[in-house]
């Protein structure tokens, strides 16, 4: 199971706050090959982990990615452009 820290749940609910236009919609974690991973925005599956912050799903992952993704957590990385996600391993 991934890990979220706090200040990667805000900068996720700010994301999609300002990107979905239906309240069940959600960030979806994706692999995009070659160790690459993605955001979309989606609606929650059966079988996803699931992380909520302040009453909202803020990201969504499929079970096979997220078990695959044990030991990592999402944080926050301060950069020029400005705050970017980062996955780092525990």
């Amino acid at each position: 199971m991934i890990g979220v820290t706090d200040r990667a749940k805000q900068l996720l609910k700010n994301t999609l706050s300002e990107n979905a236009d239906t309240p069940e919609a959600g960030l979806r974690l994706v692999a995009r090959g070659e160790g690459q991973m993605g955001l979309g925005i989606d609606v929650e599956n059966p079988e996803d982990q699931v992380v909520e912050f302040e009453g909202s799903k803020v990201l969504m992952v499929e079970k096979n990615l997220a078990e695959a993704l044990t030991g990592i957590t999402l944080d926050v990385k301060d950069t020029e452009e400005g705050a970017r996600l980062v996955l780092l391993e525990k």
